[in-house]
């Protein structure tokens, strides 16, 4: 069942950083309406607090966003997502100067602003298909790039998804994008399959079934399930008492060679990492 676990290394902030365990990324959502903790950390104090809590729980990286992405969302301006993250980013960045940030956008300019503010990740729901500064921009900072596959937006991505083959064409997309991003001079490279961006409940279980399919793609991949509707929708629950089902699927997608897990429940799933670990070991 395990996969072979395949180790990378990335370069953060020019200085060469190996994935040779599988690692946390906590999320930290600085917006009003996110699924599951919206309105919970959009003031700085709350931010530092709880980034101050995942950092303690073991998360290797901290993932802030400000615009929802949840299906159904509505999007707020530029500046808006801005100035929901850029000073957040700087006051952690000022409390813990080791913190290794990801921002969350899809939006070239607010990246390039949460870089300059001390973050060191871009984490693209788009893979740059929102905005045809985001590429030129990621190669222009040097900074790893994850590329996760949706289809649609999200205010319309969950209306009826529809794919001859869910498995074939995400790898295909994938594929493609590596080969623009390396054309384009970006040389770190993080892949996420999108569950739940654009999927259907058998389409997310397919893909994290065929996991180490992707692995043929030689990048590092993120898998984020915590907390979905393919966890709750599917055990008849609802966000808030999803934490087992997703630290099952936790545990699945480490068997199947995940090399980040983006994830809201940072201790357990800091434990699922423990356990695979002590699995692959023997």
């Amino acid at each position: 069942m395990f996969a072979e676990y395949k180790p990378y290394s990335l370069k953060i902030k020019n200085i060469p950083y190996s994935i040779t365990r599988p690692q946390v990324m906590g999320i930290l959502n600085t917006t009003d309406d996110s699924f599951y903790d919206g309105g919970k950390y959009h003031t700085i104090d709350k931010a530092l607090f709880r980034c101050e809590d995942m950092l303690h729980e073991g998360a290797d990286i901290i993932d802030i966003g400000g615009q929802s992405t949840r299906p159904g969302a509505d999007l707020i301006t530029e500046n808006e997502e801005i100035r929901r993250t850029a000073p957040v980013i700087d006051a952690i960045i000022k409390r813990f100067p080791d913190c290794i940030i990801s921002i969350d956008t899809f939006r070239a300019a607010v990246a390039n602003h949460a870089v300059r503010a001390g973050a060191a990740i871009i984490n693209d729901v788009s893979a740059g298909d929102d905005d045809e500064d985001m590429v030129k921009t990621v190669s222009r900072l040097q900074v790893p790039y994850i590329a996760m596959h949706k289809k649609g937006l999200p205010k319309t991505m969950q209306d009826q998804p529809h794919y001859e083959n869910v498995l074939q064409e995400v790898k295909s997309y994938l594929e493609n994008k590596v080969k623009l991003y390396q054309n384009a001079g970006i040389e770190d490279i993080v892949l996420d399959p999108g569950f739940g961006f654009g999927k259907t409940l058998d389409d997310n279980y397919h893909l994290l079934k065929h996991l180490e399919t992707f692995h043929t793609l030689n990048c590092p991949l993120l898998v984020g399930v915590s907390r979905k509707s393919m966890v709750w929708k599917l055990l008849s629950t609802e966000p808030s008492k999803a934490l087992n089902g997703s630290t099952a699927l936790h545990m699945l997608a480490l068997a199947k060679g995940a090399h980040i897990l983006r994830v809201h429940d940072v201790k357990e799933a800091v434990e699922c990492v423990k356990i695979a670990e002590e699995m692959y070991k023997v």
